[in-house]
């Protein structure tokens, strides 16, 4: 499947115009203007518009071309794929960006909307090269400062209820809040990424996965102000590789444990990630408060960590300000969890941290060859509630009660 998504990708993203057949669609043709100033929300509605309701015979998805050039996009939008005509041969339509599409300066303009810019119940979507810039400082520099009539803020880009997702080599820059969220979707490739924004810059998780089947993402940069990808309930089948982390607050699965009734998380591999500074390294973490939510079958593997305040961490006592958690124990049940090769320092003595809950300790947790230093000496670890094997070497030493052999049967691979 893999291999099959990488030769399209290929074939559609950097096919020579000359050869194309498929039909293009100039945003600049529906009025768009690269000038930063004046409103482009309705030609690339309108391109969009154009794209999906042809209907063709080319082997090659219609175009929706955005030149060089900085385009003001001064509305929240949404690209919807209900209203598509059906595409003969192609399943798709291709969003070329080579300039940048910019968010208002005023947080104000776009208010409370969640998104940005929003793809829904579309399949076979590719967005290739280009920026968004979400233009999020001032935003952050409202929240700041205390201001409770700060807006929440958008997500640069969202997709959700789609399939067949392609995103390559896109930047994005400074989102008011997430800046990449896959909600309710099957089958996304997302490769060649540089997401970047302050690391002091409020709740810009670079990619958000929640309620999600066949995910990847790779190759790629991410630096934010908080979780460089975050993984949420109802996740499967994801894996992240080739990754460089930081600033940030690390990979994190979870929050979880946000309601009663939440899906779980399962078969998701974090491998060859390098983390650069950041609050944590690889992170599962739940609210402490009752949930049928699970979390089981992840590897992490061949992990780099530089300087990372908590390389290695499970915390089930999430409790944010003491709010709405104190007194209780989280219902999420982690089990066969893999930490496999994984070396670096610490910023802090504590560089192994398993905070388990009293009512459902993590089982089958497995540590092999990991070498994690503080301050050029041996780190140390803490343990709650946590059972699992060690093997190898395994610095620093685990605390972690052992058990029978590990009995993990997971599709996790890379």
């Amino acid at each position: 499947m893999e291999v099959t998504i990488n030769i399209l990708l290929i074939f559609f993203i950097f096919l020579p115009p000359t050869l194309s057949k498929g039909e293009r669609y100039n945003v600049i043709n529906f009025g768009a203007k690269p000038n930063s100033e004046t409103d482009s929300s309705d030609a690339i509605s309108s391109a969009w518009k154009a794209a999906c309701h042809v209907a063709t015979n080319s082997l090659v998805p219609p175009t929706i071309y955005v030149p060089k050039g900085r385009y003001l996009i001064g509305n929240a939008l949404v690209f919807s794929g209900h209203n598509c005509k059906p595409i003969l041969k192609n399943q798709g339509i291709i969003l070329r960006i080579e300039g940048t599409l910019v968010a208002p300066v005023d947080y104000m303009v776009l208010g409370n909307a969640m998104n940005w810019l929003s793809f829904e119940s579309v399949a076979g979507v590719t967005i290739s090269g280009g920026s968004l810039d979400g233009q999020g400082s001032s935003l952050w520099a409202c929240k700041a400062n205390g201001n409770s009539n700060c807006p929440t803020g958008t997500t640069n880009l969202a997709f959700k209820n789609s399939k067949d997702i392609i995103i390559n080599g896109l930047r994005s820059l400074n989102s008011q809040l997430f800046h990449i969220v896959i909600n309710g979707c099957d089958n996304v490739q997302v490769q060649g990424l540089k997401i970047l924004a302050l690391g002091k810059s409020p709740n810009t998780d670079g990619i958000h996965v929640q309620q999600s089947n066949n995910v990847v993402i790779r190759h790629s940069k991410i630096g934010t102000g908080d979780d460089c990808v975050s993984i949420g309930a109802g996740t499967i089948n994801l894996m992240i590789y080739n990754v460089i982390c930081g600033p940030g607050h690390g990979i994190s699965i979870g929050s979880l444990a946000k309601n009663l009734d939440e899906a779980g998380v399962q078969n998701v591999t974090v491998a060859d990630v390098v983390f650069k500074g950041t609050q944590n390294g690889v992170r599962i973490k739940s609210w402490g408060r009752p949930s049928n939510g699970f979390v089981k079958n992840v590897l992490f593997k061949g992990i780099t960590m530089n300087h990372v305040q908590n390389p290695i961490i499970i915390d089930q006592n999430y409790c944010p300000n003491n709010r709405d958690c104190p007194g209780q124990v989280s219902g999420i049940k982690i089990s066969d969890i893999i930490y496999e090769d994984i070396h670096g320092s610490s910023a802090t003595e504590v560089a192994v941290k398993f905070d388990c809950s009293p009512k459902y300790r993590c089982t089958n947790i497995k540590m092999a060859n990991v070498k994690l230093t503080y301050k050029k000496q041996l780190a140390t670890s803490s343990c709650s509630n946590a059972g699992g094997t060690v093997t190898g070497i395994v610095e620093p030493t685990s605390c972690i009660i052992e058990t029978t052999k590990l009995k993990f049967t997971g599709n996790n691979s890379y």
